[in-house]
């Protein structure tokens, strides 16, 4: 009796809720570390970008409007979906080079960071807005909105802890997202993208390529309908382009440089700040 062959994964893209080839009809040869599993990853284009560009735009308002606490139910969700996945991300971790130990630390670590951000998800609200002191008879308040398109250059040297650490925040505080993933260690990325097209998150919300950072760098950081950039990477030249490219439209960059991802440092609520806005209202009293 014949063998019988695996049927070997594929990896594409995740833009709007569906998983597209690229368009370029491109394709990264990924080998792992011992030279023994070869993998096709789709190589992202600039036109691939815009397309996931335009799927966060119209998805925006639908998540942006959402409560708070629905938003925290969809970040829970997810954690409970990757739990459910565990074998399957342990086995990607391994083959991009993590021992059995490393990979289970850094699925448990995705987990809880997942849970903390749903946590936080309608509360930072309460916490950070406020009513304003005036010597004038008015209301002044300050409340917290979305930024709105936040492209995201996902960490290099992290497969699952760095994509998950940077993409909880953003859409915690009601932003939709495009990330890049990494470029060394991609299969966890489209993975994770299958746990979020089954945990409730409307499609457009969370868009994710892989592909060559080189390449797509300047298209996230220039975008004219992309409200923030987040770099993760220590690149001198990367992080100048990424500053001077937002100045174009005046996008707000974040960059994070040398975390050490499983740090429980590298969580907190003022990271969901980052990509929002402070708005005051002023109200007569007595109207």
């Amino acid at each position: 009796m014949n063998k019988r062959e695996d049927i070997k994964k594929t990896y594409k893209l995740y833009i709007g809720g569906k998983f597209p080839r690229t368009e370029s009809g491109r394709y990264i040869k990924w080998i792992d570390q011992k030279q023994s599993t070869q993998v096709n990853i789709c190589r992202g284009s600039r036109k691939d970008f815009r397309n996931a560009v335009v799927a966060a735009r119209e998805a925006l308002c639908g998540w942006s409007s959402r409560t708070a606490y629905n938003r925290s139910q969809i970040l829970y969700r997810i954690g409970e979906m990757l739990e459910g996945r565990r074998s399957q991300f342990l086995d990607e971790l391994i083959l991009q080079g993590s021992s059995k130990k490393e990979a289970e630390k850094e699925i448990n670590h995705s987990i809880d960071r997942l849970i903390y951000y749903a946590g936080w998800a309608d509360k930072y609200q309460q916490i950070f807005s406020r009513v304003n002191p005036v010597a004038l008879p008015y209301f002044n308040f300050s409340y917290l909105d979305p930024t709105g398109v936040v492209s995201a250059i996902a960490p290099n040297d992290s497969s699952l802890i760095g994509l998950v650490s940077i993409i909880a925040p953003i859409i915690s505080g009601g932003n939709t997202v495009v990330v890049l993933a990494s470029e060394e260690n991609p299969l966890c990325a489209i993975t994770f993208a299958e746990v979020l097209h089954t945990s409730d998150v409307p499609g457009g919300v969370v868009n994710i390529l892989t592909g060559h950072r080189s390449e797509l760098i300047g298209q996230f950081s220039s975008h004219m309908d992309v409200n923030a950039i987040v770099y993760c990477g220590n690149e001198t030249e990367e992080i100048k382009l990424v500053q001077e490219n937002a100045a174009l439209n005046v996008k707000r960059p974040i960059v994070y440089s040398d975390e050490n991802w499983l740090d429980k440092n590298t969580q907190d609520p003022y990271r969901i700040l980052n990509t929002l806005e402070t708005k005051t209202t002023w109200h007569p009293v007595g109207v």
